[in-house]
């Protein structure tokens, strides 16, 4: 499977180099259903994932991955409750809430302040402390991070 996630995702790439979108992530289900998750730096609006819709499925016909046409098609963005995956995403976060799950299992929910290449600087508030807390978390010591949604 995952030798055809790298042959979608080869056939995808041409297709975006020249804009602000990137691939999160790239699914198949067991009936040829691919979902294809993008983002983009300015934001990733229903017209874009329209318009990769149109490119990229004629593209995925032509190729044979699939012969007789025999799959579908998703393009979207990753969902909110989705862990971030890409320093990208982390420096399209900046600024925002985010619920840090470490890779001993705890978890530290605080403002995104810094993004490095191999790390994340988040403000925390600790429980008796008036002043936040600047933690500096290496990526090698994160097993997943989500965006918190404020209201």
């Amino acid at each position: 499977m995952n030798e055809l996630i790298d042959k979608i995702q080869a056939l995808v790439l041409p297709l975006i180099s020249d804009t602000d979108m990137f691939i999160t992530n790239i699914r198949i289900k067991p009936v040829n259903n691919i979902k294809l998750f993008l983002e983009s730096d300015s934001g990733f609006s229903i017209e874009k994932s329209i318009l990769v819709n149109k490119k990229l499925y004629p593209v995925l016909e032509s190729s044979g991955l699939f012969p007789g046409g025999d799959f579908s098609l998703e393009v979207s963005s990753p969902g909110v409750d989705e862990p971030l995956v890409l320093v990208r995403q982390y420096i399209k976060n900046t600024g925002r809430k985010l619920c840090v799950t470490l890779a001993d299992g705890t978890e530290k929910t605080g403002l995104l302040k810094v993004v490095s290449d191999d790390q994340i600087t988040l403000e925390v508030k600790l429980p008796k402390q008036k002043e936040p807390v600047t933690m500096e978390i290496p990526f090698t010591n994160i097993k997943q991070s989500i965006v918190q949604i404020i209201f």
